[in-house]
């Protein structure tokens, strides 16, 4: 995941909808069902999918009242330690 694509799709979301990333997602989803995909095209596709749904997650933690800024760093800090357990 990186904070710089995550932050931006954040700015998406706030200046457009939520929805225009979920359908993404549910197209990029699809798309890894292509069998003729090499692994390293579907490594993009899943990281692209990975900070879409973390973008979500950020949006979610603003609209709650959470700062953008401190959303973000909450987020990064949840993955940071999930990577390292």
């Amino acid at each position: 995941m990186k904070l710089p694509v995550i932050k931006h799709l954040t700015q998406f979301i706030e200046e457009n909808d939520q929805d225009y990333i979920v359908e993404t997602i549910e197209v990029l989803e699809a798309l890894t069902e292509v069998p003729s995909l090499k692994d390293e095209e579907l490594d993009v596709i899943g990281e692209l999918i990975s900070n879409m749904y973390g973008a979500l997650e950020v949006n979610k933690m603003v609209k709650n009242g959470t700062d953008k800024k401190e959303a973000l760093n909450a987020f990064m800090q949840r993955v940071l330690g999930s990577i390292d357990k």
